[in-house]
């Protein structure tokens, strides 16, 4: 792979700037931020004055863990515009999730904003190896999702070329890549999967494509993940990291020189990480749930907003800002098997060391009788396909999990393409322990 790692003066000043400057930055900026909040969203007025607490009273970075958190509900609850902290007027887009479980999440940007998040996601991009002059296909989503248009609008901000194809017809996917020669590419992982399988049916070697960087995010994935990628494609694999509540794509990224996990850009997020249950703040270096407050968001500022993405906060290497561990998965994803701890990138990890499997996956929740029980659909690899091979996967498998995961699991071997395939985020576990 070549090396990318970009130039210490292509960097903007804050991303190499003293633990002190980033911190009195941080101050000035979240002083700003909450009284932005408690003036003009009547939520965080409400909330603060029960709390007891006051913009004033935020003298010093720590006391920031005197103020309340924010849920994912309370955007429902004050669905759509009732978390909007300028006019309506002053909006200039909004982006909303899917709403599949209740009422969408919606999101509100001010031109500051955008014009910010731009930056952002070109500074990840820059982090990742791309240069101004590349030519980057996003097969990220386009529309209320945030992945394609945060990523295009910070690829034109780069000065990139953007092809943009957004997700699905995977076929044409492969041609585009083939015949305009990107050189980086921004995809969920789990599609980037699909993309892999598509030039092994098209015959194309995908090592000899002029791919050297993937911006992988919107999921989580594993480093077993990464190097599966990064040898079938010979191309960096980085992580980028967003949720459309605290901005979109590109509020912490990987720098490709050390791959060591997303560097949280700091000058514009303050991260926290508390203890699920609790909410105590938990030192750095500790496993627990990252919070999120915005310090420059003029549209929906956020204050202590709960991800229930689940990681914890490492020294800054390749910058000055504090990096966080991959994330391993969310604390609403985490499957409870017969009081063990699981998360479906546990199980992705032991299928990515087992020979003769893909790796596409997924996971089925169901009764055995009155206890919980799980079932993981995988499928064999082309060339091991036979019914011995797929039993001897399947006995490894089983073991693999119950000797790292501690849960036995029922493992089923299907033919190559077997396992639904996704376009955008992967859905990796189906539970129908409420059906039947």
């Amino acid at each position: 792979m070549k090396d990318l790692t970009p130039r210490k003066e292509d960097l903007d000043p804050i991303e190499i700037a003293s633990i002190d400057e980033i911190r009195a930055l941080q101050l000035e900026r979240l002083r700003w931020s909450v009284r932005h909040a408690y003036d003009n969203v009547p939520m965080y007025r409400q909330r603060f004055d029960e709390a007891g607490v006051h913009p004033d009273d935020l003298q010093q970075l720590s006391d920031l863990a005197k103020f309340p958190f924010t849920y994912k509900n309370d955007l429902r609850d004050n669905y759509p515009f009732g978390l909007f902290a300028v006019p309506r007027e002053q909006i200039i887009r909004i982006h909303a999730s899917s709403g599949t479980t209740g009422k969408p999440t919606v999101v509100g940007y001010t031109r500051n904003d955008i014009d910010n998040w731009a930056n952002l996601v070109a500074r990840s991009m820059r982090a990742s190896g791309t240069r101004p002059g590349d030519i980057v296909h996003i097969a990220y989503g386009y529309g209320l999702f945030t992945g394609g248009l945060g990523a295009h609008y910070g690829a034109e901000r780069l000065g990139c070329t953007v092809v943009p194809v957004s997700g699905g017809m995977t076929e044409r996917q492969v041609r585009l890549i083939n015949d305009f020669k990107p050189t980086t590419i921004m995809v969920t992982p789990s599609y980037m999967l699909n993309i892999l399988e598509q030039f092994h049916k098209m015959g194309l070697d995908p090592r000899e494509s002029s791919l050297q960087v993937g911006i992988f995010g919107a999921e989580p994935w594993t480093d077993a993940m990464r190097k599966e990628m990064e040898e079938a494609f010979d191309m960096h694999a980085v992580d980028i990291y967003g949720l459309s509540e605290i901005m979109g794509p590109g509020v912490a990224n990987e720098c490709v020189e050390t791959k060591d996990g997303p560097v949280i850009w700091e000058d514009h997020f303050y991260p926290e990480i508390i203890d699920p249950e609790t909410g105590e703040v938990l030192p750095d270096g500790e496993l627990g749930e990252l919070v999120f407050t915005t310090l420059t968001k003029e549209g929906l500022p956020m204050i202590r907003y709960r991800t229930r993405d689940l990681t914890r906060l490492l020294p800054g290497t390749a910058r000055s800002m504090r990096r966080m561990e991959k994330i391993t998965g969310r604390s609403d994803d985490m499957i409870i098997l017969r009081g063990v701890n699981v998360f479906p990138s546990q199980i992705e990890e032991q299928l990515m060391a087992t020979g003769g499997l893909a790796p596409h996956y997924q996971i089925e929740l169901y009764k055995s009788g009155r206890m919980d029980a799980m079932r993981v659909y995988v499928e064999a690899n082309p060339d091991a396909a036979d019914e011995l091979s797929k039993t001897a996967a399947a006995r490894m498998l089983t073991k693999r999990i119950k000797d790292n995961v501690g849960v036995s699991t029922e493992i089923i071997v299907g033919d190559p393409g077997s396992v639904a395939r996704s376009e955008g985020k992967a859905k990796r576990v189906v539970d129908n322990r409420d059906k039947g």
